[in-house]
């Protein structure tokens, strides 16, 4: 865990002071939160001729841009990001480039801006620098990271009438070199014995007059996750219910699980992880991607709206054949219409018996989804299943027609009742007299 120190003013750069905003005086904050950026992660796809970047790496700077435009256009009161700028702490500089342009626009129409430490944003070794570290550095203009647990209040967020409590993420390494553990599950035990006892003195210090927001990068017991548990690295914080669940926080904005949701539905205050800003893998083909606009003010209940974003479709079907007549028909009939998966990401898994293998025309299908972004084929032949006779029983006491049911079970094709009815013809068929 990155253990410099923040500086003491966030509006210093290259020792120029830069005046608070002079906000209105109102009891309502409006607050962006969003996460889960990694807007590197180009798993899909080719590049762009024109930018030189990845097609996929554009789609998430296109989310990107559109939560950047709202918070401008809406001249919302304080930006809060939740972690994992990128999919690691060593992005190229290119990629460096496009988040620092998006992250300047805010700091030159003077819009707040939380930057938390997510997992990916931080080097597993002490002492490294993390992934947003030139932020802090260069002091950039109303931009503010938050690496390391702290409670942030109104003097140091340029006088806003609210109040941060910001956990980021929390290394293996540097837990037990803070604790002096050797082992990594009593450090992750201890720290999340103490965290309650951390939060709970920043509260009491906190004036209750404002709204106090708790930001993490973590997961929280009973949320649901989605496809991103291939995405994350390392060892996971859970923080219990019961603490992001205090009626003293106006608002909860969570960062580290893609799955949009707010794990304290119905209830105050909202506990929100708004998910990633585009779909990373398929594991989140079913998922809308959102960022969130929450309207805050001490002593009343938070009204939160959903603001979804427009990302690029995610296709995945799968089929397992049956029948070898019109193999290639069956694969074309699992697609939705080609205007549906036009510059969609598709997949079609193929369960089918081994021995049909030259019956599936890929070129065919291929041809059909030709306006898609990116087609997988993913070909998955089985082993014919071996009929066991049920224990008792001896092969020559059981029928042909007995044999060939058993057989329909086995190899799992449904609807044989006409495949049975037609052996059954062939077996008993009376013989020609020539």
């Amino acid at each position: 865990m990155d253990s410099l120190a923040i500086s003491e003013n966030p509006n210093r750069l290259n020792h120029k002071i830069i005046q608070p905003p002079k906000l209105p005086n109102y009891k309502t904050m409006k607050l962006l939160h969003f996460a889960d950026a990694h807007i590197d992660m180009a798993n899909y796809g080719k590049h762009d001729p024109v930018t030189g970047l990845p097609f996929r790496v554009l789609d998430f700077l296109k989310s990107l841009d559109a939560i950047v435009d709202a918070a401008i256009s809406e001249k919302v009161d304080l930006v809060i990001f939740a972690g994992d700028a990128y999919k690691d702490r060593s992005p190229a500089p290119t990629f460096q480039r496009e988040w620092g342009k998006r992250i300047m626009r805010l700091s030159e129409a003077e819009i707040p801006t939380l930057l938390l430490i997510g997992n990916h944003d931080i080097s597993p070794s002490i002492g490294r620098a993390h992934a947003l570290h030139e932020f802090k550095t260069l002091n950039v203009p109303y931009v503010y990271v938050m690496d390391k647990p702290e409670f942030l209040s109104p003097d140091k967020l340029w006088n806003l009438p609210i109040q941060i409590i910001a956990m980021p993420w929390i290394t293996r390494s540097g837990l037990m070199a803070v604790t002096g553990e050797t082992d990594s599950t009593q450090a992750f035990s201890r720290i999340e014995e103490n965290i309650g006892g951390l939060i709970d003195g920043w509260l009491e210090q906190a004036d209750s007059a404002l709204p106090i927001i708790l930001t993490a990068h973590a997961s929280i017991e009973g949320a649901k996750f989605g496809g991103e548990r291939l995405v994350m690295l390392g060892n996971d914080l859970v923080l219990s219910g019961g603490l992001v669940k205090n009626k003293k926080f106006s608002y909860v904005a969570m960062g580290h699980i893609h799955k949009p949701q707010d794990v304290n539905e119905g209830f105050q205050p909202p506990v929100i992880y708004p998910g990633s800003i585009e779909r990373v893998d398929f594991g989140e083909a079913k998922e809308e991607r959102f960022f969130i606009v929450a309207h805050v003010e001490a002593g009343k209940d938070t009204r939160v709206e959903w603001r979804k974003l427009e990302t690029r479709p995610f296709v995945d079907r799968r089929i397992t054949l049956g029948l070898s007549e019109r193999v290639n028909d069956a694969l074309i009939a699992a697609l939705p219409e080609p205007k549906e998966i036009s510059g969609a990401i598709v997949r079609l898994v193929v369960d089918y018996p081994r021995e049909w293998d030259n019956l599936i025309d890929e070129s065919a299908v291929r041809k059909y989804t030709e306006d898609a972004f990116e087609f997988h084929l993913v070909k998955r032949p089985q082993s014919e299943a071996r009929v066991r006779i049920a224990e008792g029983q001896v092969v020559g006491s059981l029928s042909p027609l007995d044999l060939l049911a058993q057989y329909w079970q086995a190899a799992k094709i449904e609807d044989n009742e006409p495949l049975q009815k037609l052996a059954q013809e062939i077996i008993f068929e009376e013989p020609s007299d020539s």
